[in-house]
């Protein structure tokens, strides 16, 4: 996150009520707004067994949130994709010359979610892919709209994805997210995760990633759960 995410923090307890209070009024305020979009016509065909999806999005924190809200999703990594192991941590990924984004790896039961339906929650409610480098108040190439694709049928359903939102227009303005291959996938550092349900209180976390919580129970209302997946159980289970 950029160093307003710090500043954010360190002031969590002076204006978290007022922001609280503001959600109030008004539920839907978000720095990206949820747009209603059909989903794929192209899918990725049922697989056996655990089956992974890398994706970015702007700041991890609401990017992970929503997935582990998600059924189906066994497990929602917030971490870093597109640069080296050797830049692969917070303090380096902020400079924004890395190569990384904030990106999250979702671990998913293709039997009860399928990756066209992730690929649907995250062009509709998860960030608003026709912004580039930024995504609401974070400006930077860590938080490009990225798809990192895992295999030749995951590129492929993501290209034609795009493509068939662009042909119905969905959004005001282009689709600019970039699809390309998983190198690999680095885990953020422990205080990264689950950060949405250990923070619902900071400011940064009520104004832009509530509301995409909100947005996914709307919209997507047989996809959601109330009870988050989160890192920490799957810690502990494992």
């Amino acid at each position: 996150m950029s160093p307003r995410h710090l500043s954010l923090s360190l002031c969590a307890a002076a204006v978290g009520a007022l922001a609280i209070a503001a959600v109030a009024i008004s539920p839907s305020r978000a720095s990206e707004e949820a747009v209603i979009i059909p989903p794929p016509a192209v899918d990725v065909q049922a697989a056996e067994g655990v089956q992974t999806a890398v994706i970015a999005g702007g700041c991890f924190w609401g990017v992970q949130g929503v997935y582990q809200h998600t059924a189906g999703v066994l497990n929602a990594v917030s971490g870093y994709s597109g640069g080296s192991k050797m830049t692969a941590n917070y303090t380096m990924i902020g400079t924004g010359t890395t190569g990384h984004a904030e990106a999250v790896e979702i671990k998913y039961d293709p039997k009860k979610i399928s990756y066209g339906k992730i690929l649907q929650i995250f062009f509709s409610v998860v960030h608003d892919p026709t912004q580039l480098n930024r995504q609401g108040p974070d400006t930077g190439t860590q938080y490009r709209s990225a798809i990192f694709t895992a295999n030749d049928e995951q590129k492929k359903v993501a290209e034609a994805y795009i493509a068939q939102l662009n042909a119905a227009k969905v959004y005001k303005k282009p689709i600019v997210t970039k699809v390309g291959p998983l190198q690999a996938f680095y885990a953020a550092e422990d205080y990264h995760q689950d950060y949405l349900t250990l923070h619902p209180n900071q400011p940064y976390i009520v104004f832009n990633d509530i509301p995409k919580i909100q947005n996914l129970k709307k919209i997507f209302t047989e996809n959601y759960i109330e009870k988050p997946t989160l890192v920490s159980n799957a810690k502990a289970t494992n």
